[in-house]
């Protein structure tokens, strides 16, 4: 009798200690489970960066948000226009000057000119000038080379003003816009005759968007902008280089 008594609790206790297992596990199975539906859940609910800055851009207010958005496209179109340009402009000025002085002195100036007009680039255009006035004197093909690197020069330049008018004109717009808001705001304070923060709240949201937006659309351009004025800098000076080597190879070629 005793020792079917000690079998029964102990199956009594293996019952029981498999039952609280069992229940221990499908508590921490549900809490598990329950975590990441609330992560899955919290992963649905987080927009991406496009639809929170899209959602944004709707909250500002088609007044100045689509002028500001006007601004970028215009400066973004201009700065993608330039930067073809000035890459297409960049020319192997060591190379295109040993090939001006090596056909010098095998074919003459037409041969130097053919290699001119079959080369890209303001440098090229320039030697061209010079080349062209060669028989002028060394002085005449030096003023020539100084007049058209200015036009070229000119050239290079163009339309970048416009960039740096977006530049500051993207924050002003969105300056103004805030300032827009904020009267309105005190407007709807003055109306309701008490000082509410969700009077006001959606009013200072909007106005405070619009500044954002434009301080966006300046820092963007500014870098395209930076970069263009270096390219321009970079070509100018490698024109001035071979403007000088060109002088002095004709120079050199007179004697």
């Amino acid at each position: 009798m005793k020792k079917i008594f000690i079998a029964f609790t102990t199956a009594t206790i293996l019952m029981l200690s498999y039952n609280v297992t069992a229940n221990t596990n499908s508590i921490e199975n549900s809490e598990n489970i329950t975590a990441i539906q609330d992560i899955d859940e919290a992963e649905v609910a987080a927009p991406s960066f496009t639809q929170e800055l899209k959602t944004r851009f709707i909250e500002g207010g088609p007044g100045f948000m689509g002028i500001v958005l006007i601004c970028l496209i215009l400066g973004l179109a201009i700065a993608i226009e330039r930067i073809i340009y000035l890459n297409l402009a960049t020319t192997n000025t060591d190379k295109l000057t040993s090939g001006v002085e090596e056909a010098l002195s095998s074919g003459g100036v037409e041969a130097a000119k053919e290699l001119c007009r079959n080369t890209k680039g303001p440098v090229a255009s320039i030697f061209y000038q010079g080349l062209d006035r060669i028989d002028e004197g060394v002085e005449s093909a030096e003023k020539a080379v100084v007049a058209y690197g200015g036009v070229q020069m000119g050239q290079l330049e163009k339309n970048v003003s416009w960039i740096s008018l977006f530049i500051a004109l993207a924050p002003m717009l969105g300056f103004m816009g805030t300032v827009i808001g904020m009267i309105q705001a005190f407007d709807k304070i003055e109306a309701a005759g008490d000082m509410q923060p969700s009077l006001v709240a959606g009013g200072i949201k909007v106005a405070l968007l619009t500044t954002v937006f434009g301080l966006i659309v300046a820092i963007i351009l500014q870098v395209f902008y930076n970069y263009i004025v270096a390219k321009i800098d970079s070509i100018v000076n490698d024109m001035e280089d071979a403007s000088i080597s060109l002088i002095d190879i004709l120079v050199a070629n007179k004697k």
